[in-house]
């Protein structure tokens, strides 16, 4: 490997350790493929490789703030992990936000890593989605301006790049402090038709009696009437 793609990989790398307002990953391939003229396959396979590897590394740190956490707080993080993730569909959706999604990827792996996923199959699918992107990116690089200050100023400056991030930042911090645990005790009780004391269990107190069934129970009542009479007579002949 030549000297300008390890310092590309390094690069990358520590741009993807950032957990927030780090430039853009394609940004840096752009530059890379204008100035230092390098071939486009292994310039977005180290990249994608690079990239890869800081959120992964990203990841896992932010697994290690969990032991730091309150018990309420990881009760919380499992909870929401149970909401978002449970199910196949759920899982499969998730890969599909880590491979496709145009959002920035920082707080999705520090998300990853609270909430205890295996984290893996996160990154081979961020992996996958950005051989795709940032193929498109450096085959599209004749396009754009030759200098560094024109690419990242783009790329950094850009006002909905920048509420992204703050959005994200938001989301990150909610996820933490929301009451997942309320939350999913809520779902389950829809689920299961709200509980055992909910609407449900009461259900049969207020459907309306049949005809029929409203006459046979007044005759059990009238023969329970009879033969408690009968009994009494017979135990005052006895006295």
């Amino acid at each position: 490997m030549s000297g300008e793609f390890l310092v590309l990989a390094g690069v990358v790398f520590g741009i993807n350790l950032l957990p927030a307002f780090g430039p853009p990953t394609w940004a840096v391939l752009v530059f890379f493929r204008i100035n230092e003229h390098l071939a486009a396959v292994p310039l977005v396979l180290i990249g994608a490789l690079a990239a890869a590897s800081g959120r992964l590394v990203l990841a896992h740190a932010s697994r290690r703030l969990r032991p730091r956490l309150s018990q309420r707080y990881l009760d919380n993080l499992d909870a929401a992990r149970e909401l978002l993730l449970g199910g196949k569909g759920r899982a499969f959706a998730g890969l599909a936000l880590f491979a496709l999604s145009p959002v920035p990827s920082a707080q999705l792996f520090v998300a990853a890593g609270l909430l205890h996923v295996r984290l893996l199959p996160l990154t081979a699918a961020f992996f996958a989605g950005r051989l795709v992107s940032y193929s498109l990116y450096v085959a599209a690089a004749s396009a754009v301006s030759h200098s560094l200050g024109a690419v990242l100023s783009d790329a950094l400056g850009s006002p909905l790049g920048i509420a992204l991030q703050v959005v994200m930042l938001g989301l990150l911090v909610a996820l933490v402090r929301v009451d997942w645990v309320r939350v999913l005790r809520r779902s389950h009780l829809k689920k299961h038709g709200e509980g055992e004391h909910g609407p449900t269990a009461h259900a049969d107190a207020d459907q309306p009696v049949p005809p029929r069934a409203a006459d046979e129970r007044r005759g059990r009542q009238v023969d329970g009437h009879q033969r408690e009479h009968r009994a009494g007579g017979e135990g005052e002949g006895d006295g």
